[in-house]
């Protein structure tokens, strides 16, 4: 930053997400995906094509989906730095 302005504003995360770390993708032919979670006891699900265009998930961070219904992504390091299991 230019050392004439302000640094910005600093926000802590508040908020509560349901969230499981990635595996295993396998892409499927019809552009969608089938995510495999680390944690035990959780089925591999199908994500969509229009989820891996706009998040582009990796291996090895979190499938992350809000209160709202949201489903997102985030790299293990931002994740596990921002957030603690309840």
């Amino acid at each position: 930053m230019d050392e004439n302005t302000l640094e910005m504003p600093k926000y802590k995360c508040h908020k509560e997400v349901w969230a499981l770390k990635i595996a295993k993708i396998n892409y499927e032919a019809n552009g969608s995906a089938i995510i495999t979670p680390v944690e035990n006891g959780y089925a591999p699900f199908v994500v969509s094509d229009d989820y891996l265009l706009r998040h582009k998930p990796q291996i090895g961070g979190y499938f992350v989906r809000y209160k709202d219904g949201y489903k997102s992504f985030s790299p293990a390091d931002a994740f596990e730095g921002g957030y603690s299991p309840v």
